[in-house]
């Protein structure tokens, strides 16, 4: 790290091992007390890397708080890139959550949902726009799971003939940029109570509803308020009745495929995962259903 500029103004570098992500992380406290999240990639991810900090900078101008982007370039000797971000102070909004009245759950949800839609909010780039829609993908990783029988779980021909069967329901919006792995995990609560938005590095610019298929991985199992109410803010109160279809495509497929993309990760991931299966399958009813047993309509009626 000795040739990131400004690096002899460290005052000290702990290294930061949660999360998925191939980056290695680090917190950095500068001489002055800032503190900043520096981001390592391999030089073969400069191009990517370099992309996915101009895209922050557009997500930065929104006005929510976030890792706001400070500096990009090469290190170590030419064989890294790296990112520094601001870093943002308080505690994982999935470990908060569960410590919080229902009412402030879902109170934090809609300020999630409202985040998130000013993040789709931003005009594309024409460049920016794919040639295709996902649907070729997901089918794709779909027939990896299908393909790895020893990982296979009862029943799964429901889910896969649904995904099959209704594949046309998702990428019918048009395109926007997207956070890419939106949840509680990349969420952070802050000491002033309001949620700030870290880790990035896996936009994309694809379907909005494509977004909130982690609520079902990743945010019901820490607060079901929370994920109702990103969807309620998001849609203003008024969900529209594709959504719900479009969704449950989303999350019958990302049930399966996890399994499998987790593989890489070890077997405590793929349990997690085929836990997260079992559980979308009775939330959709064995996909008889659109609209998740999870979802209350009622909630916001509560709480606003």
């Amino acid at each position: 790290m000795s040739d990131i500029k400004n690096s002899k103004a460290w005052l000290s570098c702990e290294k930061i091992s949660k999360g998925w992500s191939s980056d290695e992380k680090y917190k950095i406290v500068t001489n002055d007390g800032q503190a900043l999240l520096l981001r390592i990639s391999d030089i073969s991810a400069y191009e990517s890397k370099k992309k996915e900090f101009e895209i922050v900078k557009k997500y930065s101008k929104l006005g929510f708080p976030m890792s706001q982007p400070v500096e990009f370039g090469i290190c170590n000797e030419g064989r890294s890139c790296y990112m520094l971000l601001t870093f943002v102070e308080g505690i994982d909004l999935e470990e908060a959550l569960p410590t919080l009245s229902e009412k402030d759950q879902y109170l934090l949800g809609r300020e999630a949902g409202r985040i998130l839609k000013a993040i789709h909010s931003i005009p594309l780039c024409e460049g920016d726009i794919p040639e295709k829609t996902k649907r070729e993908r997901k089918l794709s990783q779909l027939q990896k799971y299908v393909d790895s029988s020893y990982l296979r779980v009862e029943n799964d021909e429901i889910a896969i003939d649904y995904v099959k069967n209704n594949i046309n329901l998702i990428w019918k919006e048009a395109p926007v940029y997207q956070h890419g792995d939106f949840h509680p995990g990349n969420l952070i609560y802050m000491n002033d109570g309001r949620i700030g938005v870290i880790d990035f590095n896996r936009w994309e610019v694809g379907d909005p509803y494509e977004e909130f298929y982690k609520l079902e991985g990743f945010g019901i199992e820490v607060s079901i308020p929370y994920s109702i109410g990103q969807i309620d803010a998001y849609f203003d109160d008024d969900i529209p009745a594709d959504f719900w279809g479009a969704l449950a495509v989303y999350c019958a497929q990302a049930a399966l495929f996890s399994i499998k993309w987790a593989e890489k990760f070890g077997q405590k991931d793929v349990d997690g995962m085929v836990e997260r299966c079992h559980r979308a399958f009775e939330n959709y009813d064995n996909f008889r259903a659109v609209i998740p047993k999870w979802y209350d309509a009622e909630m916001k009626k509560k709480y606003i």
